[in-house]
């Protein structure tokens, strides 16, 4: 797959919250800190459709190094206990408020943990407005994007064995959905440096190692580049 230092993500019409200046300096200061790192921890996004395996294959990257954080950036969205807003055929306003709420406070955590030495696995799914929230996070050396693509019949399959009942036919009704987003985008995210896996016949095991093999050589990349700040793959 091709390899860039960069991403450049189309910003969406999203909604988003009103910032004090004290929280945006804030923020400013934290990433001018973490850019005077000598060397920093890897940060992943890993994204895909429902019932692709994010979680568990960002569990098992976690795994791999001596520390490290997994988020899973639906469980913050589910922490809504009352108004919760869930994604189908529409995307009103308050789902589009709430998916924004939900992955600016996931970059706040991989900023701070990837700061304390953790590496840090986000796991999300890809949505109508590409993954705006995380356009400046993905704009960092050390943060790389993965997307997890077996085909739909594959993805069907293991929701089916892993979700059965009511909540695993809302999953499989959201799929070809999913996919209808995510597939036009996966030459132009290829092209600004994801890794586009797929892992329709690859086990976790070997997922996991396919992304670390990537990590590694874009690391060395990065490494080789004037001026660069060291990143460390495991």
């Amino acid at each position: 797959m091709p390899i860039v230092e960069s991403l450049d993500l189309p910003e969406g019409p999203s909604v988003r919250r009103p910032r004090h200046a004290a929280d945006r300096a804030g923020r400013g200061t934290r990433l001018r800190r973490l850019a005077s790192s000598a060397a920093m921890q890897p940060i992943f996004l890993v994204v895909g459709g429902p019932g692709v395996g994010k979680s568990t294959t960002s569990r098992a990257l976690a795994a791999t190094f001596p520390r490290s954080i997994h988020v899973p950036v639906d469980d913050l969205r589910h922490m809504v206990v009352a108004g919760l807003a869930l994604p189908g055929q529409h995307w009103p306003a308050e789902l589009v408020r709430q998916i924004a709420l939900a992955r600016e406070a996931a970059v706040r955590m991989a900023l701070d943990y990837a700061e304390a030495g953790f590496a840090v696995v986000l796991d999300d799914f890809y949505d109508p407005n590409g993954l705006a929230e995380y356009r400046e996070l993905l704009a960092r050396p050390e943060a790389q994007g993965i997307v997890l693509f077996p085909n739909q019949a594959e993805a069907r399959r293991r929701n089916a064995a892993r979700s059965p009942g009511e909540a695993g036919a809302y999953i499989d009704e959201a799929i070809p959905t999913a996919y209808s987003f995510l597939e036009p985008a996966l030459e132009r995210l290829a092209g600004d440096g994801w890794l586009v896996l797929d892992t329709s016949d690859l086990d976790v095991g070997g997922a996991v190692a396919a992304i670390l093999d990537h990590a590694r050589l874009r690391s060395s990349r990065l490494e080789a580049a004037p001026g660069s700040t060291p990143t460390r793959a495991p």
